[in-house]
């Protein structure tokens, strides 16, 4: 309940601040440049606000616990771990935090790649060996090398910005032809919005596949990378052992995308953020 009431304020917050800019600057959304700039404001401002809070948003979503001070050879080894990572990766120490959970997780985010967060669950510590955790460390630094949380971010605020540009645009279409009927006289307010509701609905679908499709890719790109960084054989055997791991994902939606395994109950191939954990061994053999 607090992850839902967390989330639905925070972006009630972004369109508070978008509206009000919008207004601050005159923008008329009646206009077709008017609702281009008012959908690429909400688009690529709602996306980039919410990266800009993903720090924050991960930490109280799954109760992360910054590691400030290590109080035991854990917490020393996995901070060393990453600080090793990262200076290898050439990008600024990240902060390193663990969150309690059975499921066997990780997760990096953050808005710039010199102040990023990596947290690991109880349960991957718990689970793996030492040589299984450095595997996922690289992984996700290597998400933060790549810049991937920044792309993404980027992909989905251009696709947010064409739906609701569309969605409104084909909506002023349809009430201005059943308005042109003698006896129409529009859609209305709420036959407007309803229309407006379900074309951002079916757009979102599409919009969606391509943010997946990405999501896919970049995974591969970190598996690569912490090949690279540690070896083939141990990002192998990280893998696997999610394999025989059968208790599902129960990171937030805001972070489940820059896991090292996916939620579990996908819709379809398509619309997963993660490849098959088969698929994802098979390339890293074959490097």
């Amino acid at each position: 309940m607090f992850r839902i009431i967390l989330f639905l304020a925070t972006n009630m917050a972004i369109l508070i601040l978008l509206g009000i800019v919008m207004s601050l600057f005159g923008v008329d959304s009646r206009s077709t440049s008017g609702l281009l700039v008012m959908a690429f404001v909400f688009g690529m401002g709602g996306s980039f606000i919410s990266l800009a809070l993903s720090k924050w948003i991960a930490k109280k979503s799954t109760g992360a616990q910054v590691i400030v001070n290590p109080s035991n050879p854990t917490e020393q080894w996995l901070v060393g771990t990453v600080r090793r990572m990262a200076e290898k990766a050439e990008i600024g120490m990240p902060e390193v935090a663990i969150y309690n959970s059975p499921d066997m997780n990780a997760f990096a985010t953050g808005m710039k790649k010199h102040d990023a967060l990596v947290a690991v669950s109880t349960g991957l510590l718990q689970n793996m060996s030492k040589d299984e955790v450095e595997a996922v460390l690289a992984h996700e630094i290597t998400h933060v090398a790549c810049g991937d949380m920044v792309t993404l971010s980027l992909i989905q605020g251009v696709l947010n910005t064409f739906v609701i540009f569309l969605s409104r645009l084909a909506a002023n279409i349809i009430n201005n032809f059943v308005s042109s009927d003698e006896e129409g006289g529009g859609l209305g307010f709420f036959g407007y919005m309803a229309v407006t509701i379900v074309l951002e609905i079916v757009l979102g679908f599409f919009a969606a596949m391509i943010v997946m499709w990405f999501s896919r890719k970049r995974e591969f790109t970190a598996d690569k990378g912490a090949a690279f960084l540690t070896s083939k054989e141990k990002m192998v055997g990280a893998l696997r052992r999610l394999q025989v791991h059968h208790e599902p994902s129960h990171l937030p939606d805001q972070v489940a995308a820059f896991g090292i395994r996916p939620k579990a109950g996908g819709m379809a191939a398509l619309f997963r953020s993660h490849p098959p954990l088969e698929e994802r061994i098979k390339a890293l053999q074959q490097l």
